[in-house]
């Protein structure tokens, strides 16, 4: 029988060779354009820093370089593009206090607890959202120049990850930005290989009288990872096996792996497709015209007082698991499987359609970072499951209160939602957000408080294909989060705490069961993250978390999470040359870690088994940049090195993350990105 993925994997190497012609082509097409450079465009977009358009009112001799900036979808402040280099997981998709399942690509969870905040529908699956793109990460930039950015990932194992983004103005008043990546890793162990595909465009338009503007943002992602179930024997890295790759895994038959991205086979393993297409318009029905007067032009100027904005997206969702040789050895002691067919196949698909429409008002015309926005939103759902399909809609409305004064001191931001009708009714959230600057030395006192009632995802409803562990209807959840920081430019410091009180708590355990905790629990998190100058150009990097559970509570977390990095950055006496080098370590204490069961996608509650470090997790670094190109050179977990081990010297001495899942042992990575201007 040929599946869908197989089908995928089949074509996937022509779909990639297509795109790198069409990126080619662009490219050519924008060198081209550049030969007319956009000299005469204004930065468009508010908030740079008061909330105002910058325009350029006349020829100052820097027309000809690169101005770039970008903003995100639900927020009007111009950022600018990071160029430091100390920060490894800044390049990829994996968060310093994350860990994967030993291969990149693989599911993953974070060390420090956050429960789901999030009102509303939800699908349920998170294993793998690290690696997803989303409409709201985008970014919406804004250029004076074509800009590129290339990026190519080697680790060992023939991990490879290939990164393009493209933006550039088409004219003063649109911009458009194209963004690819690719990661594949056949891993250290059997049956992990990894194959993510992620796509992104986004376009932003502005009318020449400033009063109108649109973004349309299409977002894609299709994810395929190998299952193994982790090692049969835990104990199997202390054997007198050579090759790491023929240590027996618990899930899928041994099979040669493939280091071609383009012909990759997964037999067992989870894959699933998401895609999103979104078009926002806003149009400002009131407001203060002004203009700018240049030598030979007239610029025009509108600051708003009354806008209207409508949004249309749609997005489709599909989350499958598949083996086509299953073995009753392990689905039936761990889910309780009588029998296992030839092929086993579990597949939930959804598609979403929504409708807003929302209203906004400016207080103060020349602030566009104060404004009151309400809206009311109309949400269709459709989804087809092993058991027949579901119609739902949702119909909520939201309202927003932002202001981040001019003098830059208060930062307000109160968010509310509520579910009128619907599948979801009566979830809610509401939230608040108060930032104040004390002063220079003082720094940022920061304080919050949100509290959301939500239904539990529909991977807990017995109607989803991966439902068959739920026994029961659960209740909604309900979470109050009180939170504050306090920021300390000065001693580059930052003290942070969150103190979460969770009742009817839904979480899985045994691999497949579902359960709710109807008993309130509370969770603490405190946590410092400083940078310290141990001399001139040596830097250590401390982050320090702690959290301590309290009540009946069902969850596991480990007491402390601490990430660590100590090294020189500097340009050694070389003018072009930005340079960072050192160690980093991570450590987490000892606790039950929660499983994971690869045929419902989820991490599971477990208490029969402790995950303890060895030593702390330990990676060298080198990492460089001359103007627009950088380069990165890893050596990760050095702590699994072995003297004396069966086969003698060796990196054996692996750390495990969660039960039957091992890091692989020391880890080359290589990473070339370069950056540059049409």
């Amino acid at each position: 029988m040929m599946h869908l993925s197989r089908y995928f994997y089949q074509v996937n190497g022509y779909k990639l060779i297509a795109v790198v012609i069409l990126g080619s082509l662009l490219l050519f097409a924008c060198s081209v354009r550049a030969q007319d450079p956009l000299s005469r465009f204004s930065n468009m977009g508010r908030g740079a820093s008061k909330g105002k358009d910058t325009v350029l009112t006349h020829r100052t001799g820097a027309e000809d370089s690169i101005t770039i900036n970008y903003r995100f979808l639900d927020s009007s402040r111009l950022r600018k593009l990071d160029s430091s280099i100390y920060d490894f997981s800044k390049k990829i998709p994996l968060p310093r206090t994350y860990i994967d399942l030993g291969n990149p690509g693989n599911a993953a969870r974070d060390l420090i607890f956050s429960p789901s905040l999030k009102p509303g529908w939800d699908p349920g699956w998170h294993a793998y959202d690290i690696y997803l793109f989303t409409t709201t990460e985008t970014r919406l930039y804004n250029t004076t120049r074509p800009y590129t950015e290339l990026g190519y990932l080697l680790g060992a194992k023939a991990e490879q990850m290939i990164n393009v983004i493209h933006t550039q103005n088409i004219g003063p008043n649109l911009n458009f930005a194209f963004q690819y990546r690719l990661i594949n890793s056949p891993g250290t162990y059997d049956n992990q290989t990894s194959n993510h595909n992620n796509y992104r465009f986004s376009t932003w338009y502005r009318s020449k009288n400033k009063r109108y503007q649109a973004f349309l943002v299409i977002v894609g992602s299709k994810l395929a990872s190998g299952e193994n179930g982790g090692f049969k024997n835990p104990k199997a890295l202390d054997s007198t096996f050579t090759e790491l790759f023929n240590i027996p895994t618990r899930l899928g038959a041994p099979h040669p792996n493939s280091t071609n991205p383009f012909q990759v086979d997964i037999k067992t393993g989870t894959f699933y497709s998401t895609g999103t297409y979104m078009l926002r318009q806003q149009y400002d029905i009131a407001g203060i015209k002004d203009s700018v007067v240049t030598d030979s032009t007239v610029i025009p100027l509108f600051f708003p007082k009354f806008r209207a904005e409508y949004t249309i997206q749609y997005s489709s969702y599909k989350y499958r698991f598949e083996d086509d040789l299953p073995d009753t050895a392990f689905y039936g002691p761990n889910y309780h499987f009588v029998s296992t067919p030839d092929t086993f196949q579990v597949i939930d698909s959804w598609k979403e359609l929504i409708n807003d429409l929302s209203l906004y008002q400016f207080p103060d015309s020349k602030n566009a970072q104060q404004f009151f926005k309400a809206g009311v939103s109309l949400q269709d759902l459709s989804g087809k499951f092993e058991a027949g399909s579901k119609t739902l809609y949702n119909v909520f409305l939201h309202g927003e209160y932002r202001n981040k004064s001019r003098n830059q001191k208060w930062d307000i931001e109160a968010l509310g939602r509520f579910y009128l009708n619907g599948f979801n009714a009566g979830d809610y959230n509401a939230y608040l957000n108060l930032r104040r600057l004390i002063s220079k030395n003082l720094g940022y006192l920061q304080v919050g408080f949100q509290n959301v009632n939500r239904t539990p995802s529909f991977s807990f409803d017995r109607e989803s294909s991966f439902g068959f562990g739920v026994n029961s209807l659960f209740k909604k959840e309900n979470t109050i989060n009180l939170f504050g920081s306090i920021e300390v430019p000065k001693w580059k410091l930052v003290l942070a705490g969150n103190y979460y009180l969770i009742n009817n708590y839904t979480y899985f355990h045994d691999y497949y069961q579902a359960a709710q905790e109807t008993n309130p629990f509370n969770v603490l998190q405190v946590s410092a993250n400083k940078m310290i100058t141990i001399y001139r150009h040596w830097i250590w990097r401390l982050l320090v978390v702690l959290q301590q559970k309290a009540g009946a509570s069902p969850i596991n977390i480990p007491l402390l999470v601490t990430s660590n990095q100590v090294g020189y950055e500097g340009n050694l006496g070389f003018k072009n040359l930005n340079i960072a080098f050192g160690a980093e370590a991570r450590y987490f204490t000892a606790y039950n870690a929660d499983g994971y069961s690869p045929l419902i996608g989820q991490f599971y509650v477990q208490n029969s088994t402790t995950i303890e470090q060895k030593l702390p997790d330990i990676n060298l670094y080198v990492n460089f940049r001359i103007r627009g190109f950088s380069a990165y050179v890893r050596g990760e977990n050095l702590n699994s090195l072995r003297l004396n081990g069966p086969n003698g010297f060796g990196f054996t001495n692996n750390n495990f993350v969660a039960p039957y899942y091992p890091y692989p042992g020391l880890r080359i990575r290589f990473g070339i990105f370069w950056s540059f201007v049409n």
